[in-house]
């Protein structure tokens, strides 16, 4: 990858995105986790419970306040370094924004306060009311967060003005209700609640491994198993969705994730392991699953998929088209007004300016689209691939990271059901070890979704190349060198201070923090297992 102006702002903007990704998840599950932890404690009154939610709630507070702080930077950078992106489509785009910040972000904040300083000023139902809607709100934010960027994936509901040059809105029902948003936050929200169970369990089961909070941690690892395998098994088939959309309306996209570079006749296999080869345009040593790929991609045993190839032969017609929009645009704007505008400009763009996207690709080779020539936009129609050994493994090891999650937390629902949750130590320094897993996977979730969608911004209507802002290059690249820095030191600040509210732990004098109580017996005997009083 060249580094210019363009690579530079896709590479700050994605290092800024997948650090802010790392925050979103936890917040997202961890609400849901707080809330039915603490309908638990009204229910029954029991005060393990209360402190379950208290413990739990610091962590989540930690991580809320960190991710608030990156996703900021995230919504300044539309405007420092893809302005004309914000002015193109600022009209679709700010309005879920906007949205996300009157609505969803407001209410997220406000009951957040609330949730820390109100224990003792409101009864336990308000409480509870109080912790319902921060959860509400926090994944009600991710809901306009994942409108924004579905309408990218698939933009519905918007026509291009080419009078003002920008897309306008034309139906904000069309852009609510995008399949593909849809899908995307059902999905994404699903992988949070999958990411904060594995954490709580992880945590829970360090506890139990040191003997430390054993009746907080032993049920807060009955409540994350539940959630998580519930969670997980609808990571599944809403992944299987997400796949299915992709067929629809990212055929490029399912394509690369597949490295299928010629069209699959009826039914196609899934590929279940290869390598790419970009260069020679073929997957070698690849091992396939008959029938399955075209269960995700089409819902049929009788659709064929089509290859990358065919998909590049198809995206020269459209680039002809768009370039045929595009003069015709030249000479709508040359006219000044409607009235001047001549009919056969007109008429030209009415029938080719949906592919106007496809003829600005040429902006890369040539200044004037119209005048490129066949070898231009062969090139222009192979960028129209994204690298598709990148979409490959992320999409791998983010469906193997899936899987073994089910068999972990089906694992773990079984030992809570079976009430063996500290017979064994090798389960429990798995659920350990596995803590990182859930955030590894969704990163590379979020990759496949962003990269796949190149080499547009706005897929099929305006390139990424276009659409940044007129900066130099080493003015990005300070900037993303300042960004990593900083983000770096939070990320340290982040990990101290969970690991220390974790290594404190809950503390209660049943639950055998250090001055509270009965303690585990750890020095008596130099190596020997911690002994425990019945208190426990």
């Amino acid at each position: 990858m060249e580094l210019d102006v363009v690579a530079l702002s896709r590479l700050q903007f994605a290092a800024t995105a997948l650090y802010h990704f790392l925050f979103v998840p936890l917040t997202l599950g961890l609400s849901i986790l707080l809330a039915v932890m603490e309908t638990v404690y009204v229910m029954t009154g029991r005060d393990v419970w209360r402190r379950m939610v208290i413990f739990w709630g610091t962590l989540f507070g930690i991580n809320f306040a960190m991710g608030v702080a990156t996703g900021i930077v995230m919504e300044f950078q539309f405007g420092m370094n893809w302005s004309y992106y914000s002015h193109y489509v600022g009209d679709i785009f700010g309005a879920p924004l906007a949205l996300e910040g009157l609505m969803a972000f407001f209410l997220e904040a406000t009951f957040v306060g609330l949730f820390f300083f109100g224990w003792d000023k409101l009864s336990r139902v308000g409480h509870l009311a109080v912790t319902w809607l921060m959860a509400i709100g926090t994944n009600f934010s991710a809901l306009w967060i994942l409108i924004a960027n579905g309408w990218m994936q698939f933009p519905v509901g918007s026509v291009f003005n080419p009078e003002t040059m920008r897309m306008e809105m034309v139906d904000f029902f069309a852009v609510l209700m995008n399949p593909v948003a849809q899908a995307k936050f059902v999905h994404t929200v699903s992988a949070g609640y999958v990411t904060a169970s594995v954490f709580v369990l992880g945590v829970s089961a360090w506890y139990v491994l040191q003997g430390r909070s054993l009746a907080l941690a032993k049920r807060s690892m009955t409540i994350a198993a539940s959630f998580g395998l519930c969670s997980a098994l609808s990571v599944v088939v809403l992944g299987d969705e997400s796949g299915y959309l992709s067929g629809e309306h990212q055929k490029m996209k399912l394509a690369a994730i597949e490295a299928m570079w010629e069209t699959e006749p009826a039914p196609a296999a899934f590929t279940l392991v290869g390598f790419p080869d970009a260069e020679a345009r073929e997957t070698h040593y690849a091992v396939h699953i008959p029938y399955v790929m075209g269960l995700i991609g089409t819902r049929s045993l009788t659709t064929e998929i089509p290859g990358i190839a065919d998909l590049v032969r198809n995206a020269e017609g459209h680039i002809r088209k768009g370039a045929l929009a595009y003069g015709a645009l030249q000479e709508i704007r040359a006219a000044g007004s409607s009235e001047a505008i001549p009919p056969a400009a007109r008429e030209v763009f009415e029938e080719n300016g949906a592919w106007l996207g496809y003829g600005l690709l040429l902006k890369r080779y040539v200044d004037d689209p119209t005048q490129a020539t066949p070898e231009q936009i062969a090139q222009a129609a192979w960028d129209t691939v994204p690298h598709v050994p990148t979409l490959f493994w992320s999409f791998r090891i983010m469906v193997g990271i899936g899987l073994f999650l089910i068999v972990l937390t089906g694992g773990f629902f079984w030992l809570s059901a079976r009430r063996q949750l500290e017979k064994r130590r090798w389960p429990l320094q798995l659920a350990v070890l596995a803590i990182p897993l859930p955030w590894i996977a969704v990163e590379m979730g979020w990759i496949v979704a962003e990269v796949g969608r190149q080499p547009w911004i706005i897929e099929g209507v305006l390139p990424t190349a276009v659409a940044v802002s007129n900066l130099g290059a080493t003015t990005v690249l300070t900037t993303l060198l300042g960004f990593t820095l900083i983000y770096s030191v939070l990320f340290f600040i982040e990990i101290r201070l969970m690991l220390k509210a974790i290594r404190k732990g809950p503390q209660h004098p049943l639950d055998g923090g250090p001055g509270h109580g009965p303690q585990p017996l750890r020095d008596a005997v130099p190596g020997a297992a911690p002994v425990f009083t019945p208190a426990e």
